[in-house]
């Protein structure tokens, strides 16, 4: 049996849910014209941690997270190579220039960080889930 659910975000961002099917727990697919980098922040531990970044070309797919899904929600912000941001929300999480994941998500700037607003993303408590990003 196979359940689909789209959430609309911003015009430009769709979640997908399935029950069955593919290996990835959550994955980004990326739906516009561009190269898009995304990060991703979630519950883990007792803290929220973010990691990033993930490189996804146009028509592309990458799996951001392989374990199944334990946390409700998933926080994702997403840019361009040139910097536009492409999905945010209104969390604020941390994130580097470079390869990173930071284990909490206040003081960014004084820990030597950058701030940057997260969309969060509602799982329904499902083991996988794909967020489908498309063009403004």
């Amino acid at each position: 049996m196979e359940l689909h659910r789209k959430i609309p975000v911003f015009g430009f961002v769709t979640a997908l849910f399935t029950s069955t099917g593919a290996q990835a727990q959550f994955a980004v697919c990326n739906q516009t014209f561009d190269v898009i980098n995304v990060a991703i922040g979630q519950y883990q531990r007792e803290t929220f941690e973010t990691s990033g970044w993930w490189t996804i070309g146009p028509n592309q797919c990458a799996n951001v997270i392989d374990e199944v899904l334990t946390a409700r929600y998933v926080y994702v912000f997403a840019q361009d190579v040139f910097g536009k941001t492409i999905v945010s929300g209104a969390t604020p999480m941390c994130v580097a220039p470079e390869r990173f994941r930071i284990r909490g998500e206040t003081e960014c700037l004084v820990r030597g960080y950058l701030e940057a607003r997260f969309h969060e993303v509602d799982t329904l408590r499902t083991e996988r889930w794909t967020l489908f990003v498309y063009p403004p």
